[in-house]
C-alpha cells in the first residue's frame, strides 16, 4: 500500500492529516485520489466509512486557491452528513485557510445567504441548495468542483430531479465526483449524463464478512422490548437500535429509559440541533444506546459501534446491508442481533434470498424478565456529562 506522501497530496494536507492521526491511506483512497488530483471526474463505489470524505477533501485543497467565492460544491443527503463533511473539511484545510459554508434547511436562510457571499466552498442538502439557486443568493459561474456524496442515499431520499437541476446550472467545464456505496442504474444514468470520461473506482465490500456476526432470536411482538433491554444489559460498547418508523423510535428509547438503559433517539422529526446534541453524546459515550431510524444508518460518522440490533427489520435487503454497515469496520468486529416477530419474516426471507452468503445464526431464546412498557411523553430526556438523564419526575412535566 501506497503512503499518503505517494499520492501528490500537497504539504499543508499531508501536515492535517498527520496531525489526525491518519497514517496509511484506505483502499478507495489509494486508487482515486491521483485522478481527483488530476482533475478527472471519478464514480468511486466504496463501504461507508472507508474515507471517502477525503478523497474529494484532497481534490479541493490542491484545485481551489481560496479567494472568497464559490468554487466547489458539495451536495450530500442529510443535515447531519453536510455538518459532518463541514467539519472534516475544517480540520483537513486548517493550513489553506478554506472558507466552508454548510446549506440546509430546517434553520434561518438570511445568515447561510451573508456566508454564501464570501465562502470558498458549499456542502449543501439538494433542496437547500436548489432554493438559493432559485433565490439567486449564490454566485456559480467560479464553480470549478461538484461533488455528490453518498450518491445512492440521495437518490433513494427522492432528490434526483433536485441534482440534475443543480448540475445543469453549473459550469459545464468542471470536475465533477460521484461517490457511492452502491451504483444502481439511476446513478449509471446519471454518471452517462453528467461525467466526462470518469475513472471508476471500486473498493471495500459494503459488508466484512469475516468480521461480522450475525444472529436472530424469535419472539412475540410483545416479547421484543423486553428481550431487547435484556441484550443491551448484557451488551458492551456503543449499541445502534433500528426501529422502521419514528413513533417506534420514541416508544423504544422511553421504554429502555425507563428500564435503566441510558439510550437517546434520533429521527428526521427532531430539530436539527437536537439531532447533532444525540450523535455528540452518542460519539463521546455519555449515551452508550442509538435509538434510530435509517436517516442515521447512513453516512454518519459514528465510530466503534459494538452492535447493531434491528429492532424492526427493514423492507429492503438493501437497508439492512447499510445498517449493519455500522459495525465491523476498520478491521474491528461486530455483532448483528436482529429481533424477529411473525410481521418480519417476509424480511427475513428476502434479506436471505438477496445476500446468499449471509450466515445469520439462529439463537435460541434465553430467559428473560418480562417488562411493563408505556406510551412516549412528550418531553425527551436530557443528559448530564455523567450519562444519567434528570429524574423521571422532571421528565415527565
Amino acid at each position: 500500500m501506497k503512503k499518503f506522501e505517494e499520492l501528490g497530496i500537497e504539504e499543508g494536507t499531508l501536515k492535517a492529516i498527520k496531525d489526525m492521526g491518519f497514517e496509511e491511506p484506505t483502499e478507495v483512497q489509494e486508487k482515486a485520489i491521483p485522478y481527483v488530483l488530476q482533475g478527472r471526474d471519478i464514480i468511486a463505489e466504496s463501504a461507508t466509512g472507508s474515507g471517502k470524505t477525503f478523497v474529494f477533501a484532497a481534490g479541493i485543497i490542491h484545485n481551489i486557491i481560496p479567494k472568497r467565492t464559490p468554487q466547489a460544491i458539495i451536495l450530500t443527503p442529510t443535515r447531519e452528513l453536510a455538518e459532518q463533511i463541514s467539519n472534516a473539511l475544517r480540520k483537513f484545510s486548517k493550513y489553506n485557510k478554506m472558507k466552508i459554508t454548510s446549506v440546509y434547511g430546517g434553520v434561518p436562510i438570511e445568515k447561510q445567504i451573508r456566508s454564501l457571499k464570501t465562502t470558498d466552498v458549499i456542502v449543501a442538502t439538494p433542496g437547500r441548495m436548489l432554493d438559493h439557486i432559485s433565490r439567486r443568493t449564490v454566485n456559480l459561474r467560479d464553480i470549478k468542483m461538484v461533488i455528490l456524496d453518498e450518491a445512492d442515499r440521495m437518490l433513494d431520499m427522492g432528490f434526483i430531479d433536485d441534482v440534475k437541476e443543480i448540475l445543469r446550472r453549473c459550469p459545464k467545464e468542471r470536475q465533477t465526483l460521484l461517490l457511492s456505496a452502491t451504483i444502481s442504474g439511476d446513478i449509471l444514468k446519471l454518471k452517462k449524463q453528467f461525467l466526462k470520461n470518469p475513472a471508476t473506482i471500486n473498493a471495500e465490500k459494503q459488508v466484512n464478512e469475516e468480521n461480522l456476526k450475525q444472529e436472530y432470536y424469535e419472539v412475540k411482538n410483545n416479547e421484543k422490548l423486553s428481550l431487547l433491554v435484556k441484550l443491551l444489559k448484557e451488551s458492551k460498547g456503543l449499541s445502534m437500535v433500528f426501529c422502521n418508523t419514528r413513533n417506534g423510535v420514541d416508544f423504544v428509547s422511553d421504554n429502555l429509559i425507563n428500564n435503566g438503559v441510558k439510550a437517546i433517539p434520533i429521527h428526521g422529526g427532531h430539530t436539527q440541533n437536537k439531532r447533532l446534541k444525540a450523535l455528540n453524546d452518542f460519539n463521546e459515550g455519555r449515551v452508550k444506546v442509538l435509538v434510530c431510524t435509517d436517516v442515521a444508518a447512513r453516512g454518519l460518522d459514528i465510530k466503534e459501534v459494538n452492535t447493531v440490533f434491528n429492532f424492526d427489520l427493514p423492507k429492503t435487503s438493501k437497508e439492512y446491508v447499510h445498517r449493519i454497515g455500522r459495525t465491523a469496520r476498520a478491521g474491528r468486529k461486530g455483532k448483528v442481533i436482529n429481533l424477529l416477530s411473525p410481521h418480519d419474516y417476509d424480511s427475513m426471507s428476502r434479506i436471505m434470498s438477496d445476500y446468499r452468503t449471509f450466515n445469520i445464526e439462529k439463537k435460541k431464546k434465553p430467559e428473560f424478565k418480562k417488562i411493563n412498557t408505556r406510551f412516549p411523553t412528550k418531553r425527551r430526556p436530557s443528559f448530564n456529562r455523567q450519562g444519567f438523564h434528570r429524574s423521571r419526575r422532571n421528565y415527565r412535566r
